[in-house]
């Protein structure tokens, strides 16, 4: 007759002096019940903490836990953390998330993850529409706060618990350190567990949040005698005499765990509690953990004993017919092996599918595979990997077990690490592909693939480790023979990895020497695209205008027809444009680039050259081709889950296409979030520069120059000394900054030093860079002639180029620093070239100078119909200060504003129409944000002019999308 496990109960009887933990519990689910219902305003306690020693009771608060919220009807989603699965990567997601994933049928789990499908396809075990994407792990995070997050707001209010969080492993971790700040906008409370000493680097993020959110961790402490002396009576009977009690604890040292599974093997003994009963209760709690609990196993018989090992080399929770296969034994050897651990409290039924099998506690299991000999435990993970593969667990699970066997020459383990490793590279986990990758290597593999797996781990750890990828890429081009279509992407990686750790110089090095010594035309031209896009992006390139020469013999060659010479036309066409060539010719290579097309998310090639392309057309006065082109990319970037670095330079010069349109708040915003995307991918300097740059730019057009000047400030913008070309340049930005704070004489220095680089290189085109404009108005108060030539040969320069919005621009600083009758003539030409053009902020700028210069020569009616103009302009653009100062002007002259004309739309933009669909469905501001890849503020200036241009609030919003706007399928 099989023997009832007897397992500890946990109501708040048996919790002992746990009587503070329970009471938290409490009041957290007493606030989650409020915030659920909408009636509390602040969080105090969206997440809560138990921390503690092996043994303290940690798990038994955790299944309290998950019963209380239970009855509360809370919906609960619960992940353990595991010693032995701490490689698995996103492993204690997937406990949180798949159950509920898996009651959805396939289309409403396609509804449910809408875009975000494939890029958490490989993290969730699910299938990919498509060919399957490599999303970076910023990416990966945004998904699974987009699952999470849909998850809260549809089972409202959640209760995620988290047992063992010091062994969960990295990805996870870092996944919930990112996500849990985000508790406080969300029905959703997060419960964990860990123990403080044990808590790995990942969960730094997470450590700091607790310590500063809420209540700080609540520390267990040891059992009192009182406390060890009512479980014992709990379970013997309250005859049992104060000595034994107090000796139960001293034998226990008040561990919880310890004193339970004493006081259960005292009741199995029918031992009531007296003096006689010493020996045998100090035999029961040697038996618990440690050398007693080995001992205790190997009585239970040699079968017993493999199966017990076989068990914790797999981990908890494992299938017993699979055990049955590593340990070799049959159905009734693992039946009665299975009963005897139960009995003796070694085993118990797993949480999950049912007839898994788990062990009674981590302790347990810890002890047990830390008492197999080394050589018999290599063994047993070398067999366990064997058999997960032919019972179709997959290669990441085999994986595991193979990092724990030694080396042997073995092919086909290193095809299972690669493998592996692909999955997690699908997966977003790089850093345990590179731990798999770097195994491969020591296995080692075949000769002939020793460079492909070099590369392999190469792009594992770019994003974590560039100076490894750059040791490993080179030791990939020094084996022999290397396939030339191999070596070219190798190169390609090389390059980059030198570029993003500040070696321009040894990049350009390398792709030069890569181009001079190919054969093949097409690696050749391709090596020659490296060489030349490195080259530009170098601020201290000696020989630009020789190089500038050597490409435009080139491209004049080339008709476009592969990837390679599109490469090499897209090169030209933004060569032709920082030069100040005419418009014509830089637009003409541009649009022969992309002919044939031209990915942003080749991992091979990557996106410089397409975001340049795109950035002709915006410098060549086709702003809204440019914008279609970046949204183009950032749908790319999007469609494979690459949310970092590519995404973030996406955002930031998206919105520097808005700004050049005048779109002054929706650049603010678009820069905004390229920032708050750069600031979570480490390594990302080159974004962060641009967005700082443009955001400075933003916020003095709006006329708030004490924000631009913190900005500058808080990231030691003066001391800018990169050896990255960044645009808009740096120097000049911060030159504008001081000229807005009158520091005339300080921004002259900086810009004339920035003339004499620009002009070195031969970059001549003031819609790239307004140096000369902005030198000539730092020096007007001074220098006049000085500031007029500046201004005078900035025209020119502008004439050249052709683009009607940089001659407006050149043409207006020339009559602000020409002053008097002649400003007047000066003011409308510029006036006329900006009317022609998208440069809506430039325009007001120019009619607001001149309805004040024709105001000052008496000629008060034109002026008013100038100023009223540029009035107009500023406020749609979103400038206020230049707003202000049309007013100044308007009054000075004895005029009064009109009223502005608001253009009334019967139709929504795309953000606009999807931002109202998402507020009509329910979702909290936070949750459209995430999913528009916009900041809060963001979505509510676009809420705000949906509500301006339908002539309705919230309340109308729903009616007006039903009748007009139906939201899309």
């Amino acid at each position: 007759m099989a023997t009832e496990l007897r397992q500890p109960i946990t109501d708040q009887e048996t919790l002992i002096e746990r009587r503070g933990e329970l009471h938290a519990l409490d009041a957290a689910f007493q606030e989650l019940r409020r915030t659920a219902d909408g009636t509390s305003r602040a969080r105090r306690k969206g997440l809560l903490a138990f921390t503690g020693s092996a043994g303290l009771g940690k798990t038994a608060l955790v299944t309290e836990a998950r019963a209380r919220a239970a009855a509360h009807g809370f919906t609960v989603l619960s992940g353990r953390g595991g010693e032995a699965e701490q490689g698995s990567a996103f492993r204690v997601v997937r406990q949180l998330m798949q159950p509920s994933l898996a009651r959805m049928d396939e289309a409403e789990l396609h509804a449910f993850l809408g875009s975000w499908y494939d890029t958490v396809a490989g993290v969730l075990s699910l299938e990919a529409k498509g060919p399957a994407p490599a999303p970076d792990p910023t990416g990966v995070r945004e998904g699974l706060d987009w699952v999470m997050t849909r998850l809260t707001v549809k089972k409202a209010p959640v209760v995620l618990l988290v047992d063992d969080l010091h062994w969960t492993d990295a990805e996870s971790l870092t996944w919930l350190a990112s996500f849990a700040p985000r508790v406080d906008d969300l029905p959703l409370l997060i419960v964990v567990t860990y123990r403080p000493d044990e808590l790995p680097a990942e969960a730094g993020g997470l450590r700091a949040f607790m310590g500063d959110h809420g209540d700080r961790p609540h520390n267990l402490a040891l059992l009192t005698t009182e406390g060890v002396a009512q479980i014992v009576r709990n379970e013997i009977g309250e005859a049992a005499e104060d000595r034994f009690c107090k000796e139960c604890w001293s034998a226990t040292g008040g561990s919880p765990f310890e004193a339970v599974e004493l006081a259960i093997g005292l009741a199995e003994r029918r031992l009531i509690g007296t003096d006689d009963d010493l020996p045998a209760m100090r035999e029961l709690a040697a038996a618990i953990k440690g050398p007693g609990l080995i001992e205790r196993l190997e009585r239970l018989g040699t079968a017993t004993v493999r199966f017990a090992h076989t068990a914790a080399v797999l981990g908890s929770p494992f299938s017993p017919q699979l055990a049955a296969t590593i340990s070799v034994l049959g159905d009734e050897a693992v039946a009665e092996a299975t009963e005897k651990l139960r009995a003796a409290r070694i085993l118990a039924n797993g949480h999950g599918p049912e007839g898994e099998l788990e062990f009674v506690h981590p302790l347990i299991a810890t002890t047990i595979y830390r008492s197999i000999r080394t050589g018999f435990r290599t063994g047993l993970h070398n067999t366990a990997a064997q058999a997960l593969l032919t019972a179709g667990y997959g290669p990441t699970a085999a994986a595991r077990h193979l990092l724990e066997v030694p080396c042997e020459d073995r092919p086909e383990t290193v095809a299972c690490l690669r493998e592996a490793a692909r999955e997690y590279l699908r997966a977003g986990a790089t850093d345990a592909a590179r731990r798999l990758l770097a195994r491969a290597l020591q296995e080692p593999p075949l000769p002939e693939d020793h460079a492909a797996v070099l590369h392999e781990l190469a792009c594992a750890t770019f994003l974590i480790e560039p100076t490894a990828t750059v040791r490993h890429l080179r030791q990939a081009l020094a084996q022999p023979d290397v396939d030339p279509e191999l070596r070219a992407s190798v190169v390609y990686r090389l390059t980059t990895a030198l570029a993003h750790t500040d070696k321009l110089a040894e990049a350009v090095a390398v792709a030069a020497e890569e181009a001079r010594k190919a054969t093949n035309p097409r690696v050749k031209l391709r090596m020659q695209a490296d060489q030349f896009v490195w080259s530009m992006v170098r601020s201290d390139d000696r020989d630009s205008p020789a190089r500038s020469r050597t490409l435009a013999r080139l491209a004049e060659q080339l008709p476009g027809r592969s990837l390679e010479e599109r490469y090499i036309l897209g090169l030209r066409a933004w060569d032709a444009a920082i030069r100040g060539e005419p418009r014509q010719t830089a637009l003409a290579y541009a649009e022969k680039a992309l002919r044939g097309g031209m990915s942003w998310t080749d991992e091979n090639r990557g996106f410089e050259v397409p975001l340049s392309v795109a950035l002709v057309f915006m410098y060549g006065d086709q702003p809204q081709r440019a914008e279609e082109l970046f949204n183009q990319g950032i749908a790319e970037c999007l469609a494979k889950g690459w949310h970092g670095s590519h995404l973030a330079f996406g955002q930031t010069i998206a919105g520097y296409i808005r700004y050049r349109r005048g779109w002054l708040a929706e650049a603010e915003n678009a820069v905004r979030e390229g920032l708050r995307i750069a600031d979570k991918v480490d390594g990302v300097v080159a974004a962060e520069w641009f967005g700082v740059s443009i955001l400075i730019k933003t916020l003095l057009a709006r006329g708030r120059v004490t924000e631009a000047r913190s900005l500058a400030d808080e990231h030691h913008f003066d001391e800018t000394a990169l050896n990255t070309v960044i645009y808009p340049d740096p120097r000049t930005v911060y030159a504008e900054l001081l000229l807005a704070e009158g520091r005339h004489a300080e921004a002259a220095r900086l810009l004339a030093a920035v003339g004499e680089w620009l002009d070195g290189r031969g970059w001549r085109n003031p819609a790239w860079c307004p140096w000369q404009l902005r030198l000539a108005s730092a020096l007007a108060p001074t220098a006049r002639d000085e500031a007029v030539g500046h201004a005078q040969d900035a025209v020119r320069r502008a004439r050249d180029f052709g683009a009607a919005a940089t001659i407006g621009q050149a043409l207006h600083t020339l009559a602000e620093v020409t002053g008097g009758t002649a400003a007047v003539d000066l003011y409308a030409e510029a006036v006329g070239h900006l009317e022609q053009s998208p440069a809506a902020y430039e325009l007001a700028c120019a009619q607001i100078g001149h309805g004040a210069a024709l105001s000052r020569n008496g000629r008060l009616q034109e002026a008013a119909d100038r100023l009223y103009q540029g009035l107009e302009g500023a406020v749609h653009c979103g400038a206020e200060a230049l707003a202000a100062r049309a007013r100044e002007e308007l009054s000075a002259a004895g005029l009064r504003p009109l009223p502005l004309r608001y253009v009334q739309a019967d139709t929504l933009t795309a953000p606009e129409l999807r931002t109202a669909e998402l507020t009509v469905q329910g979702l909290p501001v936070a949750v459209v944000a995430k999913e528009l890849h916009l900041t809060e503020q963001g979505v509510r200036q676009l809420l705000s002019r949906v509500y301006r241009k339908i002539g309705t609030d919230a309340a109308g919003l729903a009616g007006f999308l039903e009748t007009r706007h139906r939201p899309r399928p």
